[in-house]
């Protein structure tokens, strides 16, 4: 009690700093905006990012309304006392000086009484808006901005000392032409694995394929999820989050070299099916001994392997070509999201709200609460996905559908290039877009569950899209993705009535020996067979089938009967 009692004293002396402290870092704010430099007045010039903070004073939006002043290099000095002000002060001039050892107030200020008409603070840290409070703001009347370390030396090399500089802050679109091929990508993607993994499920279960070789066998297994592996998964990808915020470059090229060997399969997964179907070429190759090969594939399945590791291989060689790696990266990151959604198998819609639940929590969290906790203010997620400014290696995570911006702007410059799409937002919905179509299948439900499953997913993506143009920063897709493909899949089972049935993946009973006859739920009065019942035996079937005055009966549960292999005779 006497804990209890202090902390609730605590609490009252303290939540008015706490409140204070929450304010302060919502009024932080940074903008990007351009230094346009140029050694004479009618020079082209050259434009460089820097980051500054409105409330100090605003910049004009156009570079021909802002004026061009003499910038006064004072880089050997952090200006932070008056004995670092020259004799003369800086009338009408920009003095650009180090970051440190002081407030960005003190700094400003003292440009300020000196006669400066801006201020310009060069950092060989990330960029960060220079803070300060109402007070300060209220104070000063001249802009104040951070130039990185990095810019400083090259408009040193580019333009000497006679340099001229004018600040501007120019509108960015708020919508960009990429985000339409994100979205077809996406979509795209959701809807073909959705139907593939569905459809090749649906085969799987009534008929047995005659196998060419082991490959095609492997090509056809599947993973079912269970809550232990969700758990697991998630905690992993918690302590890599992590791990990647803190060691971002020495654990990127380990995440390039498993995108490339991941990739190269998947993309061998998409393409095999369609080369399968080339009705020459399956010569093979001689006997041998060798590992992998003893089995003699096709010479066109090694050759077909040979590309695929090639394609990887030439991204990984070029991946840092902003022209054109973009386009073998999201073919490759495709070909690996379709392999996924085709391999991994949710077995339950109960799986499919754990893990779209759970993954929604973790996707905010990381997006909207992980700033409160790090330096720079910055989410781990959108710092890792993007890839830390201050980055020896500037790497990028490959684990991202990325597509370069189609407006013009200065601020590309300043901004990323690239709008970027996790695979985590295509994957976690598309498994249960695929769950969605293999119910839809066992049912005979005109794929009703699929189809309104994929439009929901295509909303979700595009209320994303709004909330990344009005909140201008990173959104957690998976917070409107998931509440959208749920939402829609629960209601629709809600309204068939078949929610019991849909929430476990079991107890129907299909006609397979008509079409005439719809689905029924199987009644307590029907006796489930299980397996090792000695009146069912083993076939060539994957069917748990009942004979009975009524025709040929399927029963069993979604995710068992790929596994149930009885044919049992016995009436209903």
């Amino acid at each position: 009690s006497q804990t209890l009692l202090s902390s609730l004293v605590w609490w009252e002396n303290n939540v008015p700093r706490v409140h204070i402290v929450l304010c302060y870092y919502f009024q932080v704010v940074g903008e990007y905006g351009m230094a346009h430099f140029s050694d004479t007045v009618k020079s082209k010039g050259k434009d460089y990012c820097i980051f500054f903070n409105s409330q100090w004073a605003r910049l004009p939006q156009d570079l021909n309304k802002a004026s061009r002043l003499q910038i006064y290099d004072l880089t050997s000095s952090v200006l932070c006392s008056p004995s670092d002000v020259p004799e003369g002060g800086f009338p009408n001039r920009i003095p650009m000086v180090m970051r440190g050892n002081c407030t960005f107030y003190e700094k400003v200020r003292l440009a300020q009484i000196n006669g400066a008409k801006g201020l310009l603070i060069v950092s060989k840290d990330r960029l960060t808006p220079p803070a300060g409070n109402k007070t300060q703001y209220e104070e000063i009347d001249i802009p104040v901005a951070l130039l990185s370390y990095s810019d400083m030396l090259d408009i040193s090399k580019t333009f000497g000392k006679g340099r001229l500089v004018a600040m501007y802050a120019p509108n960015e679109p708020v919508l960009d032409y990429n985000m339409v091929i994100i979205f077809l990508m996406a979509v795209g993607t959701v809807a073909i694995g959705g139907y593939w993994a569905g459809s090749r499920d649906s085969k799987k279960r009534y008929m047995k394929h005659k196998r060419d070789d082991g490959a095609e066998k492997q090509d056809e297994e599947t993973v079912d999820v269970t809550p232990i592996m969700i758990c697991v998964f998630v905690f992993m990808c918690c302590n890599m989050l992590v791990l990647l915020y803190f060691f971002y470059d020495y654990l990127v090229l380990w995440v390039i070299a498993i995108f490339c060997v991941a990739s190269s399969v998947g993309l061998y997964s998409c393409l095999w099916p369609f080369i399968r179907r080339i009705p020459f070429c399956k010569c093979r190759i001689p006997e041998n001994n060798l590992p992998y090969l003893h089995k003699r594939p096709q010479v066109r399945m090694l050759l077909l392997s040979a590309l695929c590791i090639s394609v990887s291989i030439v991204w990984m060689v070029f991946r840092n070509e902003d022209q054109w790696a973009w386009v073998l990266q999201d073919t490759l990151g495709i070909a690996f999201c379709l392999y996924m959604l085709k391999t991994v198998r949710l077995p339950t819609f109960k799986a499919c709200t754990l893990l779209l639940s759970v993954l929604f929590v973790y996707d905010v969290f990381f997006v909207f609460i992980t700033p409160f906790f790090t330096k720079s203010g910055e989410s781990i997620m959108v710092e890792v996905a993007a890839g830390p400014s201050d980055s020896s290696t500037h790497e990028k995570l490959p684990m991202v559908l990325k597509v370069p911006r189609l407006n013009s702007s200065p601020l590309a410059l300043c901004d990323r290039p690239f709008s970027l799409l996790g695979f985590g937002d295509i994957l976690v919905p598309g498994l249960l877009v695929v769950y969605c179509h293999r119910f839809d299948i066992l049912t005979q439900s005109s794929r009703i569950y699929f189809v309104a499953c994929t439009i929901a997913y295509g909303i979700g993506l595009l209320i994303t899209f709004v909330a990344l143009a009005v909140m201008q920063m990173g959104q957690p897709a998976l917070l409107y993705l998931v509440p959208c493909t749920l939402l829609t899949s629960l209601v629709i089972a809600l309204l068939r009535r078949e929610l019991p049935q849909f929430w476990t993946g079991s107890g129907f009973v299909v006609n397979t020996s008509s079409g005439s006859q719809p689905f029924q739920p199987v009644t307590p009065k029907m006796k489930v067979p299980e397996i090792g019942d000695p009146h069912c035996k083993q076939s060539c079937g994957d069917r748990a089938i009942y004979k009975g005055d009524k025709g040929e009966r399927f029963l069993g549960p979604i995710h068992k009967v790929s596994k149930m292999m009885v044919q049992c005779s016995m009436n209903l």
